[in-house]
C-alpha cells in the first residue's frame, strides 16, 4: 500500500513493514507460539530481535538484489522473499531464541 498508494520506494517501505511485524511476531510468538519455553521476557526478546534483524537483512538484501536483477514486479518479488525467509526465522525462533537449553 505503501508503495502503490502513497510513492514510497519498495525498500524503504519494506523496512517500516518489518519494524511492525517484529512488534507482532514477538508479541505472538511469546505468547502463543513458544508459550511453554521458560526463557525470561527480556532474554528471548533480545535473542528474537537477533533473528528478526538477521532474517531482515537477509530479506533486504535478496530483494534488492531480486528486484534489481530479475525484472519481475516488486510485490511478486517481496512474497518469494519473505516465504523463503520465514521457516529460517521460524526454527532459529524455536531452537534458540526461544530455547531454555543453553546452545552445546
Amino acid at each position: 500500500m505503501l508503495v502503490a498508494h502513497a510513492g514510497w520506494r519498495p525498500l524503504l517501505a519494506n523496512v517500516l513493514g518489518w519494524l511492525i511485524a517484529f512488534g507482532v511476531s514477538f508479541s505472538g510468538h511469546y505468547r502463543w507460539t513458544f508459550r511453554d519455553h521458560g526463557v525470561p521476557l527480556w532474554r528471548s526478546a533480545m535473542r528474537f530481535f537477533a533473528v528478526s534483524a538477521s532474517g531482515f537483512a537477509i530479506n533486504e538484501a535478496a530483494y534488492a538484489l531480486l528486484l534489481h536483477w530479475s525484472g519481475l514486479r516488486y510485490d511478486l518479488v517481496l512474497a518469494v522473499v519473505l516465504v523463503a525467509v520465514a521457516g529460517g526465522t521460524y526454527l532459529l525462533s524455536r531452537h534458540w531464541a526461544f530455547n531454555r537449553k543453553p546452545a552445546r
